[in-house]
């Protein structure tokens, strides 16, 4: 919990840390059925590289660690195996990831060319607008859109969330973790709003994608999807933001910042108004763990 003297802020103070902090979308966590299945489907589908994997038979899991650039500058897929559990549900509140590439339609062959992906949505122009999509769904039922863009530092580009009050959850993003609201489309035809959020832009980092569905304001979240990571300079102080956020706009804490035991590297968690996990991360402490 906070200090006397960091308890005596005031929310103006508390709220300045998020738009100086250096915060980075770091990864992001679910459940998989057949680890190694779906490491040979990321690798030889999307092209993606296994940067790490660990198993810890004490607490009976194994994760790996798959993008495509190392994880100290690039956004990260982390895969969860818990020994015996070979399948989950997903739910509707899970939208997809998405994958920049210059050539949709010669990465949706490849996918199809595999034995562990499909193509859902065959590559062409979205409705309405030139950009070339396609959808391709992973063995335990998770949705990539293969979008076509220029040269990306980043091709891991979106983590698609649905949530039940769009406009609450800008705020909230915006003030508890001073994400950028990079672009919001209305599409009355098809009843559905997004909104890109960030801490760069779309074409050089990986972004959170909200859409709000007209009408619908809750979302089953299933057991497959965990939470998003996020790096941050100060632990202590994001959390305290996070709070005082929560309490106007919803959400709560779930750990209290401090370190982890045995690997002291320092997180904090809390839920957003809609429920969904996100865990803070020390920068440092996380560049130590990749050594």
């Amino acid at each position: 919990m906070a200090s006397g003297s960091e308890a005596e802020k005031s929310p103006e103070v508390v709220l300045e840390w998020p738009k100086k902090d250096k915060k980075r979308l770091l990864h992001a966590v679910y459940r998989v059925g057949d680890l190694d299945r779906t490491i040979k489907c990321y690798t030889e589908c999307f092209g993606m590289k296994l940067l790490r994997k660990r198993d810890v038979p004490d607490e009976k899991y194994t994760n790996a660690f798959l993008g495509f650039g190392p994880e100290d500058t690039n956004f990260a897929l982390e895969l969860t195996y818990n020994y015996g559990v070979d399948k989950y549900e997903i739910g509707a509140g899970f939208g997809h990831f998405a994958i920049a590439t210059e050539d949709v339609y010669k990465l949706a062959e490849k996918v199809k060319s595999s034995c562990c992906c499909k193509i859902t949505r065959e590559p062409g122009p979205v409705k309405g607008g030139s950009t070339v999509i396609a959808f391709a769904q992973d063995p335990d039922g998770y949705m990539f859109e293969l979008i076509q863009r220029g040269p990306t530092p980043e091709p891991l580009c979106q983590v698609m969330l649905r949530v039940g009050d769009l406009d609450r959850s800008i705020k909230f993003y915006e003030k508890a973790l001073g994400m950028k609201l990079l672009r919001k489309k209305d599409v009355p035809d098809y009843k559905y709003t997004i909104a890109m959020l960030g801490y760069d832009d779309e074409d050089k980092t990986t972004v959170i994608e909200l859409t709000y569905n007209y009408g619908v304001t809750e979302y089953s979240k299933g057991n497959a999807y965990a939470q998003v990571a996020i790096g941050t300079e100060d632990v202590y102080k994001s959390a305290e933001a996070v709070e005082l956020v929560s309490k106007e706009l919803g959400g709560k804490i779930l750990r209290q910042p401090g370190p982890l035991p045995g690997i002291n590297t320092k997180i904090a968690s809390f839920l957003d108004p809609d429920g969904w996990k996100v865990v803070l991360v020390d920068n440092s402490d996380f560049l130590k763990e990749l050594q």
